[in-house]
């Protein structure tokens, strides 16, 4: 797996990036991904495809998508109506409420998504007006690099984010586009998602699939941008990280649960993937403590140290 981390200019004091208002074309759009921050990514004009996680969504004017950290995500924009967008990204620790006694989380809406493992939202049309206005008010703001600039972008990202999590209830989150792909391409997203420890190789799935191999790896490659291996060591590793930060298991336990055949893979897959080693990872799993900024920000060098493949 070779995969394309991408690169944020990022600092330890604030770990934040607007893409304002990108014309996007299937030329140059990132091949598959995650990272550690959030993200959210606007739709303006235009339609294509995303996929994320596991599920694919159409792309279309007014269309809003919500990705935590550490989800496998990837744009197909159209080719002749290529998609205009914004996209936010974030470390959700430059989020953290101070406590006013009302229990209210901003990234509320992030968890209500990941917690579906369903991540679009349809904008209302009287609702665009404000939340285009808001993200162009933080370009502004990175524009103009005034007295408090980063405060003031902070101050309307918190109100973006307040303005979904009161308008958009869990009930609004788009489930999925049942239009995209093959409905057996779709169960076997599903499948894999649900069991990230199975026998997952090509040959098992075409096999689930009822479709042949050759014709489950050209259909897979085609929607997903992925081939089926470099797609399952990805979600081993997104779980791999989960476990990394949530739980107390050493590191072997890890690889099992997330699994990888034998130790020695897990840590040559999970470098390959994040640029650290797991152990890395794991030492800085307490989100609360301020090494997190610091964490943020080696992983940023280390891969910046490191010529991307494609």
């Amino acid at each position: 797996m070779n995969p394309i981390r991408k690169q944020f200019n990022s600092t330890s004091q604030f770990p934040f990036e607007l893409v304002h208002k990108d014309r996007k074309h299937p030329q140059d759009e990132l091949p598959d991904h995650f990272h550690d921050w959030y993200e959210i990514v606007y739709v303006y004009h235009g339609c294509g495809t995303f996929f994320i996680d596991h599920t694919f969504y159409e792309m279309n004017k007014g269309d809003l998508f919500l990705i935590p950290g550490n989800t496998i995500h990837r744009a197909f924009p159209d080719s002749y109506d290529p998609v205009t967008s914004s996209a936010l990204f974030f470390v959700p620790l430059i989020m953290q409420p101070a406590n006013l006694g009302e229990v209210y989380s901003s990234l509320g809406c992030f968890e209500h998504a990941k917690k579906l493992k369903s991540y679009k939202l349809v904008i209302a049309e009287q609702d665009r007006n404000m939340l285009e206005g808001l993200i162009e008010a933080i370009h502004q703001e990175e524009e103009q690099q005034q007295l408090g600039h980063r405060q003031a972008a902070l101050l309307y990202l918190g109100q973006l984010l307040l303005c979904l999590n009161r308008g958009y209830t869990p009930d609004s989150v788009y489930k999925e586009d049942f239009n995209v792909g093959p409905i057996w391409m779709r169960q076997i997203l599903q499948y894999i998602d649900s069991n990230p420890v199975n026998e997952l190789s090509l040959a098992a799935l075409s096999e689930r699939a009822s479709v042949s191999a050759a014709h489950f790896s050209r259909v897979f490659k085609q929607l997903t941008g992925m081939n089926v291996t470099d797609y399952v060591i990805a979600k081993r590793i997104v779980l791999a990280k989960e476990l990394l930060l949530q739980s107390d298991d050493n590191i072997s336990v890890i690889a099992e649960k997330s699994g990888f055949e034998s130790l020695p893979h897990f840590h040559r897959m999970f470098k390959k993937a994040t640029g650290i080693t797991p152990a890395k990872y794991k030492k800085y799993s307490d989100r609360n403590s301020t090494e997190q900024m610091k964490f943020t920000e080696d992983k940023d060098k280390e891969a910046n140290n490191k010529k991307p493949t494609a």
